[in-house]
């Protein structure tokens, strides 16, 4: 039997960027008065077949081309939400790269104006209550990462937390240790990719320098036991995208992704679509995916949907946890 996309997940690890499908850029590129480098959506779609996480971000910064006004990122987002309702998804915490725009000459405000006006709605409209959370590019300097911070001052209002994301070897999460401390002073809440192609030790510096509360992907932790071990003890939750680590080579295939010896070392892991529109499927996709190719029971299900509830930043309203978490008790596997 598939697995029902119906079954009740947070998403905790989705770029809006990355759900820029080929539609929307050639309707955007029109719109916007830019020339995409590819005859037509089909041709965009067979440019999707990367060597690495490098060859991705290529092609990933350079669609954003298209991302000019508020309406814009409002039409992305809006998007992204209608397809992860379809999948299940009730609680949404959407990552950003603001640098990705103001270095094209978007102003942050259009950036997160824009993606406010659909979040703002998301409830009414599609039933997913939502946090926005501003990633800085890691390949970027330090001096830039502040200075985003900075520029985003007025808009903390609509920002839950920080993350790091973009090339992550040669980056170490230490280098952003000043940033982060900011955020911290700012009462934000504070993620990071780490561990995807960087070494384990990336993850342990993310905890210990950066004071991370969820770290994204994380699977090179299962390199260093004594990582594991600490992470299960503090319940430190991980986003894993397993349809991402296989299309970045990450992992050779599903078969071989860790997510099941993962859970069975106690921890908390989560399961996440990435980038939806490069990597093929979202979030309930990703759940499907790795039902088939890991043989997972029901309840291992039941359980990462709970972790994901578990490892949502929702503290500012536990009552609406308590629902979801009580409706993915309540889901029937059989009746779908």
């Amino acid at each position: 039997m598939p697995l029902p996309k119906a079954l009740p997940k947070a998403e905790l690890h989705l770029h809006i960027e990355g759900t820029l499908e080929p539609e929307l850029a050639f309707a955007l590129a029109a719109r916007n008065g830019v020339t995409l480098p590819y005859a037509d959506t089909t041709a965009l779609r067979e440019a999707y077949e990367f060597s690495d996480l490098q060859s991705f971000l290529d092609l990933y910064y350079g669609l954003m081309a298209v991302l000019r006004t508020a309406e814009d990122f409002t039409e992305l987002a809006d998007a992204y939400l209608e397809r992860a309702a379809g999948q299940g998804v009730r609680h949404a915490e959407i990552f950003f790269d603001p640098q990705a725009h103001t270095a094209r000459g978007v102003p942050i405000g259009t950036v997160i104006e824009g993606l406010g006006a659909a979040l703002d709605r998301a409830g009414e409209r599609y039933g997913i209550s939502t946090r926005l959370i501003m990633c800085f590019l890691r390949d970027e300097s330090a001096e830039s990462a502040m200075a985003t911070l900075e520029a985003a001052k007025p808009y903390l209002h609509r920002i839950t937390g920080v993350g790091l994301d973009s090339a992550e070897v040669g980056h170490p999460p230490a280098k952003f240790r000043e940033v982060y401390e900011e955020a911290a002073r700012l009462g934000l809440r504070r993620v990071a990719h780490a561990g995807e192609e960087g070494p384990a030790e990336y993850v342990r510096e993310a905890l210990d320098v950066l004071g991370v509360e969820r770290v994204d992907h994380g699977l090179r932790c299962m390199e260093d036991p004594e990582l594991v071990d600490r992470l299960a003890r503090e319940r430190v939750p991980l986003t894993l995208c397993p349809l991402s680590n296989v299309r970045l080579r990450v992992s050779d295939t599903l078969a071989d992704h860790p997510l099941r010896a993962m859970m069975a070392a106690g921890l908390l892991v989560t399961v996440n679509s990435d980038d939806p529109a490069y990597f093929g499927g979202y979030a309930g996709d990703n759940f499907d995916a790795v039902r088939t190719a890991l043989s997972l029971e029901p309840e291992q299900l039941r359980a990462l949907a709970r972790n994901s509830f578990e490892a949502s930043f929702l503290e500012d309203d536990e009552p609406r946890r308590a629902r979801y978490l009580a409706e993915v008790e309540a889901f029937d596997f059989g009746a779908s």
